[in-house]
């Protein structure tokens, strides 16, 4: 019971999944233990992550641990097709294709819940609205989830708040393991390795816009400026401004920022980020991309409604020419340019986020009854997992580090003056 594109290209993406794997030894060390303790017998986990080599390793270790797992993916554009091929020939429910319709991307979703989910694994909370609003009937019979990215979890602050929120969810994208170094490090190579693979573009001596100047965007802002260019950062948040000030970026309002921008990289987790007025004042030839989670940064309706023409710039590129005779490029349809243009976060970076998820999962099925008889719904990822999985990350690269003596614990605890 699958839907993928083409089952034969399961050779390519077993290549994919074997480069990942040897080069993430957490999820390594982790798929040893869960082939031990099968902390997810009996179970059905439905995943909705970007599907690619390092996703499917994570999907493998959960399997390892004995998940019934059903695959998805968290975005038409980054599945790749022979990765799908390789999860469904290892025995894994995949229902996922490069570049699906909405009929289709809707489709798939609604089979990974239409399964009877115990676990939840979600990346921009499409699964968890999902089965609130269609599939009641199947909520009392999950036993929570975890959330990978900003963006949903803000949906689920949203949820809890108007009560909606029918079941724990771990809030794994907080986990310092996860936002400190996928969000920052990851997001700011990855979005740059979209970008520059795709245009072909020095980025030297060129202004670059990041709208929104949370982890995400310091990574981006970071790697521009390493890069050579002038950065500019606009926010709506007085604190962040005034970070991105002190990082030494320029700060400005975005309409003021289109007229100096030759890329722009939006990273802020809302809609409309750049609009049309934006647009209009933008130089010929500015290249724009969005590195949060949906495509909606970049207005891309109203850009279509106001151009006089647009075709393919260039492979994953559309241009569009406005009535001023100024040509703007997309890079991928607005979509995430990491993955839609890319392979997304390297994989050293990802084994520390996915083990976050493997272990995070482990800790729900555990501690099921607390935390449905605590009533609390957001659930931050204990600190003794951060702090195990950065431990472990550090004795991958060899290093250890001092411990406290007893009395200089007993000094940080106010025992000694």
């Amino acid at each position: 019971m699958s839907e993928i594109r083409d089952p034969g290209l399961y050779k390519s993406g077993e290549v994919k999944i074997a480069w990942a794997m040897s080069n993430m030894p957490l999820l390594s060390g982790i798929e040893k233990e869960f082939e031990k303790e099968k902390p997810f017998k009996g179970l059905k986990i439905a995943l909705s992550v970007h599907l690619e080599a390092k996703t499917a390793y994570l999907c493998r270790v959960l399997a390892a641990g004995g998940a019934e797992m059903y695959v998805t993916g968290s975005n038409p554009l980054s599945t790749q097709d022979d990765v799908a091929a390789a999860l469904l020939f290892g025995g894994i429910n995949v229902f996922a294709c490069h570049g699906a319709s909405e009929k289709e991307y809707r489709r798939h979703l609604c089979a990974v819940i239409e399964a009877g989910p115990d676990i939840i694994i979600d990346d921009g909370g499409d699964l968890v609205n999902l089965i609130h609003n269609e599939y009641p009937n199947l909520l009392s019979g999950v036993i929570g989830g975890c959330e990978e990215t900003t963006t949903g979890i803000m949906r689920l602050r949203a949820m809890e708040k108007s009560g909606a929120l029918k079941f724990p969810m771990m809030l794994v994208n907080d986990a310092d393991c996860k936002h400190l170094f996928d969000n920052r490090y990851g997001t700011g190579q990855s979005v740059w390795d979209g970008i520059n693979r795709t245009t072909n573009l020095i980025v030297t001596g060129k202004n670059v816009v990041v709208a929104g100047y949370g982890w995400c965007g310091k990574g981006v802002a970071m790697r521009a400026k390493g890069m050579g260019a002038s950065v500019i950062v606009t926010e709506i948040d007085p604190i962040k401004a005034m970070e991105a000030v002190m990082d030494g970026f320029k700060v400005m309002q975005m309409n003021e920022a289109a007229k100096l921008g030759d890329i722009f990289v939006t990273v802020t987790g809302c809609c409309d980020v750049i609009g049309e007025q934006a647009f209009l004042n933008m130089k010929d030839g500015a290249v724009l991309c969005n590195a949060g989670h949906f495509d909606v940064e970049v207005n891309m309706a109203k850009l279509r409604q106001i151009c006089v023409q647009s075709g393919e710039a260039r492979n994953n590129i559309t241009y569009y020419k406005l009535k001023n005779g100024r040509k703007i490029n997309v890079i991928a349809e607005g979509r995430l340019v990491n993955l839609a243009a890319g392979d997304g976060h390297p994989a050293e970076i990802m084994d520390m986020s996915f083990a976050i998820q493997a272990l995070s999962a482990k800790y729900l099925v555990q501690h099921k009854a607390e935390l449905h008889s605590g009533g609390k719904k957001l659930i931050n990822v204990p600190k003794e997992i951060d702090r195990e999985v950065a431990f472990r990350k550090l004795g991958y690269w060899g290093i250890t580090i001092d411990k406290l003596t007893a009395q200089q614990e007993e000094y940080l605890n106010g025992r000694e003056n």
